[in-house]
């Protein structure tokens, strides 16, 4: 490592430290952007814990949030699994996906339960530019297209997409190309420590005019009908009931 490399974490670090956001685990920008500043590698396995139960296609969460989680009949569930991100939060990710043909997923909800381990003193903060809620729980959201989502996925080995995108591989599935996703966040504690993420993505046709670029498009600026679409087609096929 350069030291202008060196020198660069270090204000980084400190400029996280300072400002209490969120920039080095979690982004506004994309699974896979975040930055590895801390290791080297790929995601780490969690701490072993129980993962929530999933039974007919709802997930169980007796905790952060206590609520059941329903997908439709069109997606089916293809697994779960813990993994430490950055040595700075535990995430337990659950995958339902609707296949299409070679393995490639035409949609799919991808779920995250997420908590800073004890030693990291930072908090969740995100924008409240766009808001909704399901069964009772208010999430915010983003909603971004890439012109290949796979890739974007595995750009940082360490991330959360890259650990969800493995688990997709281990089923013989992968991740499209063409893609939008919408992406939503809740924050269930008053210390902001911990949050459940769901993303909603699907597959973009050749023929598609939803705008695609390397870097992603906010499709909150760009394409805001279609943003829309795909936040109707999220909760079209998710039922939350919160206990």
């Amino acid at each position: 490592m350069h030291l202008s490399t060196k020198l660069l974490i270090a204000i980084l670090i400190t400029f996280q430290a300072c400002v209490g956001v969120d920039a080095l685990v979690r982004p506004r920008e994309g699974e896979a952007e975040r930055a590895v500043l801390l290791h080297f590698g790929v995601a780490r396995l969690a701490t072993a814990q129980k993962l929530r139960t999933v039974q007919n296609n709802t997930i169980i969460s007796p905790e952060f949030p206590k609520a059941d989680l329903t997908f439709g009949p069109d997606f089916h569930y293809i697994g779960g699994q813990q993994v430490n991100l950055y040595g700075m939060a535990d995430a337990e990710q659950h995958l339902f996906v609707k296949e299409s043909h070679n393995g490639v997923i035409d949609a799919f909800y991808w779920v995250q339960f997420e908590h800073r381990v004890p030693s990291d003193t930072h908090t969740y903060n995100y924008p409240a530019d766009h808001t909704t809620d399901i069964g009772g729980l208010n999430f915010v959201y983003d909603a971004k297209s890439w012109p290949d989502y796979a890739v974007m996925q595995m750009e940082d080995p360490q991330s959360d997409g890259a650990a969800i995108s493995h688990l997709a591989e281990k089923n013989n599935m992968k991740f499209p190309q063409r893609a939008a996703r919408i992406r939503m966040f809740h924050l269930p504690t008053p210390d902001r420590r911990t949050e459940l993420m769901i993303i909603y993505g699907e597959v973009l046709p050749e023929d598609s005019a939803v705008p695609l670029r390397k870097e992603g498009v906010d499709l909150m600026k760009e394409s805001s009908a279609y943003a829309q679409k795909l936040l109707e087609n999220l909760k079209s096929q998710l039922t939350i009931r919160t206990k």
